[in-house]
């Protein structure tokens, strides 16, 4: 039983990882539809209202009774209300910083630019006194001969979108620092659904004053947006609460981090995207940096 749990548990995490590679891709075409204020607002308050009947079947299926805020506890009602605004704020720079620069590079590169969030977190525990491993601190050195590779050309020039995505995976650490932080005292999925809607709520006053999104723009992104709101907001991160209760943490990240790799077969696949011999040699050595990162010390 524990075995067939286990296989459960990788298979839905595997299916997580490939929603959130192929969402480069829709963020991608997206891109070429909507501003990055649009196509985020959109797509959060999508993901916000998908969670919700999500957050009602899981209650039923563990026997809670179904709450608003999941309890009746003043402070943890607070704590919920104070993680969900802080990780929205959070969640908005980052997927706007990430929308911004899939523009100008491809989907491919973004997802694994944007995947250095998992070297660049222990740095960040520096700031807090966490302790870094010499895995950890040899996965940063590989990263960044792995980053050298892929951002920068011949020319020692670097491509302005790459530089936004490694911004957004540098505001992305702090964001999954704030998760990490917040989920020990609430329910993550209730907190997801209020950082989602946070999130669109930051993005309506641009929305609506600066990009002024037309209909037609909307309607011909449904598809983009259905994916990267539905499908990577609400579905891929209930499968990743999920399959995380029978798998253990370090074969979860490692499985997660496959959505690198799932963004380049999709950017291939979908869009004819293709990679020079050196940008894969720098896609492998971060994707190793990735694996390095998330080795337990040894004793």
């Amino acid at each position: 039983m524990q075995q067939t749990n286990s296989f459960k548990g990788i298979a839905m995490l595997l299916l997580c990882a490939f929603i959130w590679g192929t969402a480069f891709v829709a963020q991608s075409v997206g891109a070429d539809l909507l501003g990055p204020f649009s196509f985020n607002g959109i797509r959060s308050f999508l993901g916000a209202f998908f969670l919700v009947p999500c957050i009602a079947v899981i209650d039923k299926l563990s026997g809670k009774p179904l709450t608003f805020w999941g309890t009746d506890n003043d402070h943890k009602r607070g704590d919920l209300i104070t993680g969900g605004i802080c990780c929205g704020v959070l969640l908005t720079v980052a997927s706007t910083l990430q929308q911004a620069g899939i523009a100008y590079t491809s989907a491919g590169k973004a997802g694994f630019i944007t995947a250095l969030y998992i070297v660049i977190i222990p740095i960040l525990g520096l700031l807090v006194k966490k302790h870094v491993t010499f895995m950890q601190w040899a996965a940063v050195a590989v990263a960044a001969v792995g980053m050298y590779f892929i951002c920068i050309n011949e020319g020692f020039s670097i491509n302005k979108g790459d530089l936004i995505i490694l911004g957004c995976a540098v505001v992305f650490a702090v964001h999954i620092m704030a998760i990490e932080r917040f989920t020990q005292l609430v329910d993550p999925v209730r907190m997801s659904a209020i950082q989602f809607f946070v999130c669109g709520c930051l993005s309506l006053p641009v929305i609506v004053w600066a990009e002024q999104p037309t209909l037609a723009a909307i309607t011909a992104a449904w598809l983009p947006l259905a994916h990267a709101g539905i499908m990577s907001c609400g579905i891929a991160y209930t499968l990743q609460i999920a399959g995380q209760k029978y798998v253990n943490v370090i074969l979860a990240s490692i499985l997660l981090s496959l959505e690198s790799v799932f963004s380049v077969l999709a950017g291939w696949a979908l869009l004819d995207e293709t990679l020079t011999l050196r940008e894969i040699g720098g896609c492998a050595l971060v994707f190793i940096a990735i694996l390095l990162a998330q080795m337990p010390e040894r004793k």
